[in-house]
C-alpha cells in the first residue's frame, strides 16, 4: 500500500524542488491557478511512468529527468528567448545537439539518452494497471496525431489560448497542459497545401494591390553585377544599452560612418536570439516567415525560385558559405532548393583562426575571396553569399583578440558580446573596403540576422521588459530590428528605412534591372505600411516609423488591411514552398503582356506538371 504511494511524495518533493529552481535563479511563476491542474497531470504521468517500472530507483531518476527538462528547459528557454519549448522544437533538436561543443553537447545529450535508455531498461508489463497505463498512453498518442482537435477545443475553450504569448500561457497553465495543448495544437495547425482555386485567388488579391508596372519604354536591360550578401550573426549595436555605460562604441568607426549614410537602415527580421535560417530564407526567397518553426527544416520541400535559381538562370555562379558542419538547419537540402550551385562549408574552410569552435569573420572573408576571385577575375557574374559563425552565444574570444570594451553592466553577456562586436564590425569593414576595391560595381548587402542572446541584459538598460506580454509596439519592433546596409556599387549606400528582411531580395533584382516575372512581385508591400510577421502577431510599420500592433481582434483598419494581405502570402508560400506550385511564374513574351490587365501582367501562374527543376 505505502509502495503505492509513492508517486504521490516523489511528485510533491520534485515538483517543490523544481518550482524554486525555476522561480529564484530564473524568475519563472507559475500563476496560483495553474499549480493544481498541473501537480494532478505531473502526477497522472508518474503514475504511469511507475506502473510501468520494474525498479523504483529507477521510476524516481525517470521522473526527475523528465520534470527537469520541463520545468527547468522551460525555465532556460525563457530566459534566453522570451517563450518556452515547442513542438517545432523538438525537429530543432538535432540541429542543437550539432552545434553543441564539450561540457555543453553533453549537458543535453546525456539527460535524454539516460530517459530513453531507462525507460527501455526499467520496461516491464505485469500487472492490469501496466496494461491500462499502456493503453491510455497509445490511445492518447493516436487522438493527439489523427483527431488532434478532439483534445484542442475543449482544452482551449476552457483554459483559452493567446497566439502571440506563449510565455502567458505556460505560466497560466504549466508545463505539462501547456505541452499538451500546443502539441495538439501543432497537429491541427500543421501547414497545408492550397488547392489550385485558393492559390489563385490568393494571387489575384496581391497583384491587386501591387503597383502599375512600368511601360516598356521606361525599362531598362538587365545589367548582371556581383551580388555579394554577408549575413553577420547575432550583429547589432550594443550601445543601444544605455546603462552598460560602455567604456567606448563597441562598432567601429568607420562601420558607424557608413551606417549613418544609410540614415541608420534597419532590417525587420523574423527571429530574436537565434533562428538564423528563417532570416536566411527571407533574404533568398523574399516571403516572409510566419511562425516560429524553422522554414528550413520542414517547409522548404520544393526547388523554388529563389534568388540564387533567378540569377543562376542568367549566367551567375552562386555560392554559398558558411562554416559550420553542412547539414545544420537542414542546409545541405535547403540551399540545393533554392538555387545555390556550391556549398563551402566547414569541411571546405582552414580552421586557423578559431574563436572556441566558431571561425573568426577574418579569416572566412579571406578564404571566400580567395575561392571566387577566379570568378573576379574572369568577369562572371557570382552571387556571393556568406553566413558567418562568429558571434554566437557565449561570444568566446580567442588570444589574438583581447578585450577592447568595459562596461558597468552586471550581465556578463554584455561585456563579452560588447567585444565580440568590436571585431566582428572592424573585420566586417576590412572586408569591405577589399571587396570595394575587387569589385567597385558590386551590390553588397550586409545585416544582422537577429539580435543577440543577452539575458537580462536588455531588461537592465530598459529597453525591453521581461515578458512580451509587457512589450509596447516600439519594443515588439526594437527586438527585431537589426543594422542593414545595403551598397548599390559606386553609387554608395541606400537609405531603405524600417525594411523587412523579405523585401530585401526584390530590392536586389530592380538594382540589376531584372525585368521578367518572380514569385517576390507577389510580395510588394502595401501603399506606406511595411509588415513584419512574427509568431501570432504582425506588426504594421509605417513611414513615419509609427508602429500599429496587430495581435488580437478588433483590429484597426491598418491592421485588417495587412491581415488580409498576410493570408494571402501565406497561401502562396505553402503553394510555392510546400505545394503543387500552381503559383509559380513563367516567363511571358512581350506581346503577351501588352494584352494583359496591368495588375495581371507581371506573372502567369504555371501549372504543377510544367515545372522542372532548374539545373
Amino acid at each position: 500500500m505505502l509502495k503505492r504511494l509513492l508517486p504521490i511524495f516523489s511528485t510533491a518533493l520534485l515538483y517543490v524542488f523544481f518550482y524554486l529552481i525555476t522561480t529564484l535563479k530564473f524568475d519563472v511563476h507559475l500563476e496560483l491557478s495553474a499549480i493544481f491542474y498541473d501537480y494532478l497531470m505531473q502526477l497522472a504521468v508518474a503514475y504511469i511512468l511507475f506502473s510501468v517500472s520494474k525498479r523504483v530507483w529507477i521510476f524516481l531518476l525517470i521522473q526527475a529527468l523528465l520534470m527537469a527538462i520541463l520545468y527547468v528547459g522551460n525555465a532556460v528557454k525563457m530566459s534566453f528567448f522570451g517563450g518556452p519549448i515547442i513542438p517545432d522544437d523538438v525537429f530543432a533538436l538535432q540541429a542543437l545537439l550539432l552545434i553543441l561543443e564539450g561540457w555543453r553537447f553533453f549537458a543535453l545529450a546525456i539527460p535524454l539518452a539516460a530517459i530513453a535508455s531507462l525507460v527501455v531498461f526499467n520496461f516491464t508489463v505485469r500487472h492490469w494497471s501496466s496494461y491500462l497505463a499502456g493503453l491510455s498512453m497509445i490511445l492518447l498518442g493516436m487522438t493527439l496525431v489523427y483527431k488532434p482537435i478532439m483534445i484542442l477545443d475543449p482544452l482551449d475553450k476552457y483554459f483559452g489560448n493567446s497566439k502571440w504569448d506563449q510565455r502567458t500561457n505556460y505560466l497560466s497553465r504549466g508545463p505539462v497542459l501547456y505541452s499538451l495543448q500546443e502539441g495538439a495544437r501543432f497537429f491541427v495547425l500543421a501547414e497545408k497545401s492550397p488547392d489550385m482555386d485558393e492559390a489563385q485567388l490568393a494571387v489575384e488579391n496581391l497583384l491587386s494591390t501591387a503597383p502599375v508596372s512600368k511601360p516598356l519604354t521606361e525599362i531598362k536591360p538587365f545589367k548582371p553585377r556581383n551580388v555579394h550578401i554577408v549575413l553577420l550573426e547575432s550583429f547589432w549595436d550594443p550601445s543601444e544599452l544605455k546603462k552598460a555605460h560602455f567604456s567606448q562604441n563597441p562598432l567601429a568607426p568607420d562601420f558607424r560612418k557608413l551606417w549613418k549614410n544609410t540614415e541608420y537602415s534597419h532590417a525587420l527580421v523574423p527571429v530574436f536570439g537565434g533562428g538564423t535560417a528563417n532570416s536566411e530564407f527571407e533574404v533568398l526567397c523574399g516571403f516572409p516567415v510566419t511562425k516560429s518553426s524553422v522554414k528550413f527544416e520542414r517547409q522548404l520541400l520544393n526547388p523554388a525560385p529563389c534568388l540564387p535559381h533567378i540569377l543562376a538562370d542568367k549566367g551567375y555562379r552562386t555560392v554559398v558559405s558558411h562554416p559550420n558542419v553542412p547539414v545544420f538547419w537542414n542546409r545541405v537540402n535547403a540551399y540545393r532548393n533554392v538555387g545555390f550551385q556550391t556549398y563551402w562549408s566547414k569541411q571546405n574552410f582552414l580552421l586557423d583562426d578559431m574563436n572556441r569552435e566558431f571561425l573568426s569573420d577574418a579569416s572566412l572573408y579571406r578564404q571566400v575571396m580567395e575561392k571566387i576571385s577566379g570568378s573576379l577575375d574572369n568577369k562572371q557574374p557570382t552571387l556571393d553569399y556568406i553566413v558567418t559563425y562568429f558571434g554566437h552565444w557565449n561570444y568566446p574570444l580567442n588570444d589574438s583578440r583581447p578585450l577592447k570594451v568595459s562596461s558597468r553592466s552586471q550581465v556578463e553577456e554584455v561585456s563579452a558580446y560588447a567585444n565580440t562586436v568590436y571585431y566582428k564590425s572592424r573585420e566586417l569593414m576590412a572586408f569591405l573596403e577589399q571587396l570595394k576595391l575587387r569589385d567597385p560595381d558590386g551590390i553588397i548587402v550586409a545585416f544582422g540576422d537577429h539580435l543577440p542572446n543577452l539575458g537580462d541584459g536588455y531588461v537592465e538598460s530598459g529597453v525591453l521588459f521581461s515578458s512580451w506580454s509587457e512589450f509596447s509596439p516600439t519594443m515588439f519592433k526594437f527586438h527585431v530590428s537589426t543594422p542593414i546596409i545595403i551598397i548599390d556599387g559606386k553609387n554608395g549606400p541606400l537609405k531603405v528605412g524600417n525594411i523587412p528582411l523579405y523585401q530585401v531580395p526584390k530590392l536586389v533584382l530592380d538594382l540589376l534591372n531584372y525585368n521578367e516575372p518572380t514569385i517576390m512581385d507577389y510580395v510588394v508591400p502595401l501603399p506606406d505600411i511595411s509588415v513584419r510577421p512574427l509568431p501570432g502577431l504582425h506588426l504594421d510599420v509605417f513611414k513615419n516609423d509609427k508602429v500599429d500592433l496587430c495581435k488580437e481582434p478588433p483590429y484597426s483598419k491598418a491592421c485588417q488591411k495587412s491581415e488580409a494581405w498576410l493570408n494571402d502570402v501565406v497561401v502562396v508560400s505553402n503553394d510555392l514552398f510546400i505545394g503543387r506550385q500552381y503559383t509559380r511564374p513563367k516567363h511571358a513574351s512581350a506581346q503577351h503582356l501588352d494584352t494583359l490587365p496591368a495588375t495581371l501582367a507581371p506573372l502567369i501562374p504555371v501549372e504543377a506538371n510544367d515545372f522542372q527543376e532548374q539545373k
